[in-house]
């Protein structure tokens, strides 16, 4: 029996953020889709018992968990310097750069390989909008993924093609996109949770992804421009993000307490998924007005609800969306373009309807069988 061993330590550590979401239904796939005679394990650090058991509720058909006898940031910062090692030996696919990359020889130990996931180039190409610890953790993983991984698996092309500038991976690149979050069900009581909520009647919606600017503080701006015509935004982001982000920024023109978009934002941070769908479920459109992006998870649960979107021309941001969005220009005209774009799409319903069948349709291309089988592939392939 062959064992593909997967890091599946970002569902417990990171939760409900998009590298958690995509760990859980990357390995429930793979699970699914397992190759006959082969099977799949779990890797994770050091963790509470109540940790190990939602991954074992949330992940059935996982024959073993590994648990390190490190915590995720004695564990991170192990693997970052090329200490420690698995138990056994064969296939090891990290969902993350969180992976125990080291020297390893495939000739001799046919089977032996290590697949890592760079989900975007942020970390490389816009660092400041990353904190800094972050950023620095990634670079110095991603210069392991390039000596030691034997694939490399990215979104996205945009993303292959900014990781090809800054790292030499060569054909060890693969593509292999993620897919609509499994979690998000709109729930029958939706239109009361929104209430409970404190959510206004109509709203554009956006989504706060890593605790990082990138930008928002161009949607603020937009918003509180005339242009925007007094559309209110609802953003979902943690207590963290939520203090960075309303604090005032000149670069968002919110210098003064007084800034006209304070009153049109309502920034929510959900407790569980049947309120995030319902948040999805009652916007009138998606704003996602990325700088750089790798490839907008959020984005594609909303085109999945059949929002439509309203996007910076960020190239990953574009392949996703297809034609299911209103792409705009990032430049020196972006916010007053933005509040123009977003206003139009709520005043102009029959012109919004139609660009959320369009991206409701485009979600379709991506499912989670396909991803894992694809990752069952390139893993055969080695």
């Amino acid at each position: 029996m062959t064992t593909l061993r997967v890091i599946v330590d970002d569902i417990v550590a990171v939760g409900g953020d998009r590298l958690g979401r995509y760990a859980e239904d990357l390995t429930r796939a793979l699970i699914a889709t397992a190759p006959r005679g082969t099977n799949v394990a779990g890797v994770v650090a050091a963790s509470p018992e109540g940790d190990y058991a939602l991954l074992r509720e949330r992940l059935p058909g996982l024959t073993e968990l590994h648990k390190s006898a490190l915590a995720r940031r004695e564990l991170a910062a192990a693997w970052q310097h090329g200490f420690t090692t698995l138990p056994g030996n064969g296939m090891v696919h990290a969902t993350s750069l969180l992976a125990p990359l080291r020297r390893h020889d495939r000739l001799s130990n046919p089977g032996e390989q290590t697949v890592v996931t760079i989900h975007d180039a942020i970390a490389w190409t816009s660092p400041e909008l990353l904190p800094s610890r972050l950023a620095s953790w990634q670079r110095t993983m991603g210069k392991r993924a390039e000596k030691y991984a034997d694939a490399v698996v990215v979104p996205t092309h945009a993303v292959a093609a900014e990781l090809s500038e800054q790292l030499a991976l060569g054909d060890r690149l693969r593509v292999i996109g993620s897919a609509p979050s499994t979690a998000l069900a709109v729930p029958p009581d939706s239109a009361d949770r929104r209430e409970r909520l404190g959510l206004p009647t109509r709203y554009v919606l956006a989504i706060v992804e890593d605790d990082a600017p990138n930008g928002f503080p161009d949607l603020l701006a937009a918003i509180g421009h005339p242009d925007a015509h007094g559309t209110r935004l609802v953003i979902v982001a943690g207590a963290k993000s939520a203090a960075r982000l309303m604090s005032d920024s000149p670069s968002s023109g919110a210098t003064t307490p007084d800034a006209p978009w304070r009153d049109r934002v309502t920034v929510v941070d959900p407790e569980t998924d049947a309120d995030l769908s319902a948040i999805y479920a009652g916007a009138g459109a998606y704003v996602q007005p990325s700088v750089a992006a790798g490839f907008g998870a959020p984005m594609l649960d909303a085109m999945a609800a059949g929002l439509p979107l309203v996007i910076s021309d960020a190239p990953a941001l574009v392949e996703v969306a297809d034609d299911g969005a209103r792409v705009v220009p990032r430049g020196d005209n972006f916010v007053a373009e933005l509040a123009a774009t977003i206003a139009e799409l709520i005043e102009d319903r029959p012109a919004a309807e139609r660009l959320g069948i369009a991206a409701q349709d485009r979600a379709r291309a991506f499912s989670w069988r396909d991803a894992a089988e694809k990752v069952w592939q390139l893993h055969a392939d080695l």
